[in-house]
C-alpha cells in the first residue's frame, strides 16, 4: 500500500519539493562555541608540534650536510625571510578568500614543507626548503590569529593567551618526542613525515569546527588597491613597536639565554640549558593564566606590568650574574613576555574599520622584526662590549612598553 509523505504528516503536498528536502538533509550542523575554541587550539598545538620538530633535528641535519656554524646561521635566515617575503599580501589572502579555507590548505604546504627539510642533501636545498616553510608558515600565523581573535569575541573575554599557551605546550612536546625519534634511530626524514601526517589528518577534522570568517567584497578589495601603498594607521605602527620590543626579549632569550649562563653566569655543563628552560616553563604557564590576569587587572596595567617584569627580569640576571638569581631573574622575563603578543595580536584584530587578518598582517609584521633583529643586535653589541650590557638594552626594551602603553588609544 502506498502512503505519501504528505499524507502522512498532513502537509499540503506543495509544502514538499526535492529542494527543500535536500536542503533539509545538507544543512551542515551548527558547533558551538567551544567546539571552535579545541579546532583553533589543534592547529596552534600542531604548528608549534611541527616548528619544534624541526628544531630538534638541526644537529643531525647540520651533521649530515656537514654545515659550519656561519653557514647554518645564514641559512636559518631563509625561513624568516619567506615569513617577511608574504607579509605584504598575506592579510590581503586572508581577507579575500577566509581565513578558514586558507589555513587549510596553509598547514598541509606547511607539513609537507617540513619534510621537505628531511631530504636536503646540499645547504641551497635546505636553505629553500626552509624558505618555503616560512612562506606558509607565515600564512598559518595569520589565518590562525584570525580565526582566534574570532573566537575570542564569541566568548566575549580574553581567551588568545591560551591558545599562544598551546603554542608553547607543543614545543616541550615536540622537543621530547625529537629525544624519542632519535633514540629509535629514526632519520629526521622519517621523523617530519610522523609529525606531518599526523598534523594533516587532526587539522583536517580540526577545520570544519572553525569559524567562516566573511571576505572583502569586490568593492572594499577595490578601495584596497588603491590605498595599497599608504601609510598604516597609527594604531597598527603603535601596537607593531610594542609587539617589536617584547619580540626582541623573546628572541634574546631563545638565541642568548644558553650563551649567557655559559660566559657570564659560568654554570656547569649540566646547567648551561637552565636558564632557557625556566624561561620558556613560565612563558608557557604565564600565557595560560594571562587571560584571566588581563580580566582582573585590565589589558593597559597587564602590558605595563609585563613590560616592567622583562626590565625587572633581565636587570636581576645583569647585575646579578649567579645561578640562582640569573635563574630567578628569567623567569620573570619569561612571565612577563608571555602574554604581550597575545594582547597585542587580540587588540588588532578588533581595530573598527580593518580586517582582522591585514590589521594582524600589519601589527605581526613589525613584531616580527624584533625576532629578526634583536639577537644579531646581542651579538654585534657583545662584540663591542660585552655580553650583559648588550643584555641591558633589551631590558630597556620592557621599559618602553611600560612607558608606551598609557600613550595607546587601543588600550584605553
Amino acid at each position: 500500500m502506498n502512503i505519501s509523505l504528505e499524507k502522512v504528516l498532513r502537509i499540503p503536498k506543495t509544502h514538499i519539493t526535492k529542494e527543500r528536502f535536500h536542503l533539509h538533509r545538507t544543512t551542515p550542523p551548527v558547533f558551538n562555541k567551544s567546539h571552535q575554541r579545541i579546532a583553533v587550539a589543534v592547529y596552534f598545538f600542531c604548528l608549534g608540534l611541527s616548528f619544534a620538530t624541526w628544531a630538534s633535528r638541526i644537529p643531525d641535519i647540520k651533521a649530515s650536510l656537514r654545515l659550519s656554524e656561519a653557514l647554518l646561521g645564514t641559512l636559518l635566515l631563509a625561513l624568516p625571510a619567506g615569513q617577511m617575503l608574504t607579509l605584504p599580501f598575506s592579510g590581503r589572502i586572508v581577507a579575500r578568500y577566509g581565513s578558514k579555507i586558507t589555513l587549510g590548505i596553509a598547514f598541509v604546504f606547511y607539513a609537507f614543507s617540513l619534510t621537505n627539510l628531511g631530504l636536503a642533501k646540499e645547504g641551497w636545498q635546505l636553505g629553500l626548503a626552509l624558505f618555503a616553510m616560512g612562506i606558509s608558515g607565515n600564512l598559518c600565523n595569520i589565518s590562525v590569529n584570525t580565526q582566534a581573535v574570532s573566537v575570542e569575541k564569541m566568548y566575549g573575554r580574553p581567551i588568545l593567551a591560551s591558545f599562544h599557551g598551546v603554542w608553547s605546550t607543543a614545543g616541550f612536546s615536540g622537543a621530547l618526542i625529537g629525544l624519542l625519534m632519535i633514540s629509535l634511530k629514526l632519520t629526521p626524514y622519517q621523523h617530519f613525515w610522523i609529525i606531518a601526517i599526523a598534523g594533516i589528518i587532526s587539522t583536517f577534522f580540526a577545520n570544519r569546527f572553525l569559524t567562516e570568517s566573511a571576505t572583502t567584497s569586490p568593492s572594499q578589495e577595490s578601495t584596497e588597491k588603491t590605498s595599497r601603498f599608504r601609510k598604516p594607521p597609527k594604531v597598527i605602527l603603535q601596537l607593531g613597536i610594542i609587539g617589536f620590543c617584547c619580540m626582541a626579549s623573546e628572541g634574546t632569550m631563545f638565541d642568548w639565554s644558553g650563551v649567557y649562563f655559559q660566559k657570564i653566569v659560568k654554570a656547569e655543563g649540566s646547567l648551561i640549558p637552565l636558564g632557557y628552560a625556566s624561561f620558556m616553563i613560565m612563558m608557557a604557564l604565564g600565557r595560560f593564566t594571562g587571560d584571566k590576569l588581563q580580566v582582573r587587572f585590565g589589558k593597559q596595567r597587564m602590558l605595563q606590568l609585563n613590560g616592567l617584569l622583562i626590565f625587572t627580569g633581565l636587570s636581576t640576571a645583569i647585575f646579578f650574574p649567579q645561578l640562582l638569581t640569573a635563574t630567578l631573574g628569567f623567569i620573570i622575563v619569561g612571565f612577563g613576555v608571555s602574554s604581550v603578543v597575545p594582547m597585542v595580536y587580540s587588540t588588532a584584530g578588533k581595530i573598527p574599520g580593518m580586517a582582522p587578518s591585514i590589521a594582524l598582517a600589519g601589527v605581526s609584521g613589525i613584531s616580527y622584526l624584533g625576532f629578526l633583529l634583536g639577537p644579531p643586535l646581542i651579538g654585534f653589541v657583545a662584540e663591542l662590549t660585552d655580553l650583559r650590557f648588550s643584555f641591558g638594552i633589551i631590558s630597556v626594551m620592557g621599559l618602553l612598553i611600560a612607558l608606551l602603553v598609557p600613550r595607546i588609544s587601543a588600550f584605553k
